[in-house]
C-alpha cells in the first residue's frame, strides 16, 4: 500500500465508529482489585492524613483511576499525573470532571525520565518504573527507585507496583514472552525488596497481585477487542488487530502466566 493510500485509510478509520474500542473493560491498568486498592488508599491516607493539604504525584498515571480514588478519600489533597499517552490522559480528565475532581488534579503529557517535578507527599508508580529511566531491566528498577527517593517528601511515602519473577522462568516460557525476554530481567520479590532498602526506603507494606487479579486484568485487557473481532471479521483493521491480540494472548498464556508477578510496595523514605 502506498503512503497516500495508508494516509487515506487512517483518515477513514479515525471517523469510523466501528473501529476497535480501547481498554474500556479495565478499571485499573494492571492486576489490581477494588478491595486491594481500597486497602492501599486507607494505609496511604492514614499515614499522611485525610484532611491535610497533601500533594500527590502519579508517575505513568494512564487515566489515573487510583489517583482519583485517593483524591476522593483525601478531600484536601491535590494531584498531578504524568504520562505520554494522550488518549489515556484525556480519559482521566473526563473522569475527573465527571467526579467533581477537575479542580484538584492535572493530567500532563510528559516523559518522567529525569523529571523536574517537585517532591510530593505521596508518589504513585504503579507498573510504570520503566518510565523513570532510559536504562534497560534490571538496571531500570534501580534507577527508578533512586528517582522515586528524590521525588518523595520527608515523612511521605511511595506506592510502587513493580514486576518480579514468581519463580525462575523456563527457556520455553522466555521464548514465548516479549522479544529479548531474559531471566535476569526481574528479581524475585525478596531481591526487589532488598533493592528498595538499598535505595533509602523501608518497606512498610509488602503485597503481591494474586491469580484472580491477573486473570481479570488480562481478560479485561483484551475483551473489548475480542468481541469487536467476532463482530467485524472483515473490517480493514481486523487482520492487524487479530494478529496483535493473538500474539499478546500467547505471550500471556504460554509465557508469563503464573511466572511474572507484580509486587505492591508501600515505601517510607529513611530520614
Amino acid at each position: 500500500m502506498s503512503q497516500g493510500a495508508e494516509a487515506s485509510l487512517l483518515l477513514r478509520l479515525m471517523d469510523d465508529t466501528t473501529a476497535p474500542p480501547r481498554l474500556t473493560r479495565l478499571t485499573f491498568h494492571g492486576p489490581l482489585s477494588d478491595d486491594r486498592a481500597a486497602g492501599m488508599i486507607r494505609r496511604l491516607t492514614d499515614r499522611v492524613g485525610r484532611t491535610a493539604p497533601i500533594t500527590v504525584l502519579d508517575i505513568g498515571c494512564g487515566w489515573g483511576e487510583f489517583m482519583l480514588r485517593l483524591l476522593e478519600a483525601a478531600p484536601a489533597a491535590t494531584a498531578v499525573g504524568i504520562d505520554i499517552n494522550e488518549d489515556d490522559l484525556a480519559r482521566g480528565r473526563a473522569e475527573a470532571e465527571t467526579r467533581g475532581l477537575a479542580g484538584r488534579v492535572r493530567f500532563v503529557q510528559e516523559s518522567a525520565v529525569d523529571t523536574s517535578r517537585d517532591p510530593a507527599d505521596i508518589v504513585l508508580c504503579l507498573g510504570a518504573g520503566h518510565a523513570l529511566s532510559d536504562d534497560q531491566p534490571p538496571e531500570s528498577t534501580i534507577a527508578a527507585l533512586h528517582a522515586l527517593r528524590r521525588l518523595v517528601k520527608p515523612g511521605g511515602c511511595v506506592l510502587l507496583g513493580e514486576g518480579f519473577w514468581q519463580r525462575p522462568p523456563t527457556a520455553a516460557e522466555l521464548s514465548a514472552m516479549w522479544p529479548d525476554a531474559s531471566a535476569s530481567e526481574f528479581h524475585d520479590v525478596a531481591g526487589l525488596v532488598d533493592l528498595t532498602v538499598t535505595a533509602g526506603f523501608r518497606p512498610a507494606w509488602i503485597e503481591t497481585a494474586n491469580h484472580d487479579e491477573w486473570e481479570h486484568f488480562e481478560s479485561a485487557y483484551q475483551a473489548d477487542v475480542e468481541e469487536w473481532l467476532a463482530a467485524h471479521p472483515d473490517h480493514p483493521l481486523a487482520k492487524e488487530t487479530r494478529d496483535r491480540v493473538d500474539r499478546h494472548r500467547g505471550t500471556w498464556l504460554r509465557g508469563y502466566r503464573g511466572v511474572l508477578g507484580l509486587a505492591y510496595l508501600t515505601l517510607v523514605p529513611v530520614a
